[in-house]
């Protein structure tokens, strides 16, 4: 029987008897839905923090078992809550096990990043995105019981001071580590950033955060946009969504740095958002967001690392000291005009 693992990675997913136990549920749960394997599973997605296989289906077409790491054990949970409360935004699951973190789904279709995109598309996805974070504004608590990770805004300035002090995920003095210099400063700043957190925390509700929401986490269908891969995700001020959103668009897109693109389309997520403040309102609040969500995004990726296998985590380290820099770094919108 497969079990809960303090850590997992590679070795855990490569392994033949986690991999049998696993297709075994998987086909097991298969079956209950009247559907059977015809084939040799494919496992295209190995990473340290998840893997995923494709299982052709007898009859045509595929289904996918997922299983994240440890460090995302609450996409689970996630998935199966989503399936129930918004079912046509998401991919609903087939089966769900959170014990031993396995996910069956179905097949999603064409991703937006095979599919290909415009200026319109983004802004289409993110309204799409906001609608769906408005929707579960009102299971924000439920989210939390179900374990996902509490990053609201009168939480982060405490979190981040535990991430300045930990040695192991900032990596001081390492190579790939957080220059001790950069680590002083973000800490000087705290004061301010907590301040920030504060207006946050008086401003937009929390809901959902997906806080991986680029072009490959998307499926798209005429004008149907469903999102996937919730394994990042936390409860939090829902604008923190678009630090990648707006990143992942700047190069897909092919934009220079600050261009008024990207303003359009962070006006275009805060439309769904209208009833909850002025647009002057509300786009302060997106400063602000854009602000405090380059070290929410490193406490994700310590999360993460901490479900891997400790002699895995080598290549993704310096993830955590990246984000942690980035906070001193100028914004997505910072050098576009107002």
């Amino acid at each position: 029987m497969l079990e809960d693992a303090a850590t997992t990675g590679l070795a855990t997913w490569r392994d033949p008897a986690w991999r049998a136990d696993a297709l075994a549920w998987a086909g097991e749960q298969l079956g209950r839905a009247g559907l059977a394997v015809d084939g040799e599973p494919e496992q295209p997605h190995i990473r340290i923090w998840s893997t995923a296989f494709r299982l052709p289906l007898r009859g045509g077409g595929a289904a996918w078992l997922k299983a994240p790491g440890a460090g995302s054990a609450s996409e689970v949970r996630l998935s199966g809550a989503f399936g129930r409360w918004v079912p046509d935004a998401v991919l609903v699951p087939l089966a769900t096990d959170p014990p031993r973190r396995l996910l069956l789904l179905p097949d999603g279709g064409e991703r937006l990043r095979t599919h290909g995109s415009d200026a319109a598309t983004w802004a289409a996805l993110l309204q799409a995105y906001a609608a769906l974070q408005r929707e579960l504004v009102q299971h924000a608590g439920k989210l939390l019981e179900l374990g996902v990770p509490d990053l609201r805004p009168a939480a982060l300035p405490g979190l981040v001071a535990d991430l300045l002090d930990d040695d192991d995920a900032q990596l001081t003095g390492r190579p790939g580590g957080l220059d001790p210099a950069v680590r002083a400063r973000v800490r000087a700043d705290l004061p301010a950033y907590a301040a920030a957190c504060r207006e946050l925390a008086a401003g937009v509700p929390a809901t959902v955060q997906h806080d991986d929401l680029h072009d490959g986490n998307v499926f798209v269908s005429g004008d149907r946009y469903r999102f996937f891969d919730w394994g990042d995700a936390s409860v939090a001020h829902p604008f923190l969504s678009l630090l990648v959103a707006l990143a992942s668009a700047t190069r897909v897109l092919g934009l220079p740095a600050g261009s008024p693109v990207l303003r359009r389309l962070r006006d275009a997520y805060l439309e769904p958002w209208s009833d909850a403040g002025s647009r002057r309102e509300l786009r302060e609040q997106c400063d602000l967001a854009l602000r405090v969500a380059p070290l929410a995004r490193a406490l994700t990726w310590r999360r993460i690392l901490r479900g891997v296998h400790p002699d895995e985590r080598g290549d993704w380290a310096a993830s955590v000291p990246e984000w942690t820099a980035e906070h001193l770094a100028p914004g997505p919108l910072a050098a576009a005009p107002s």
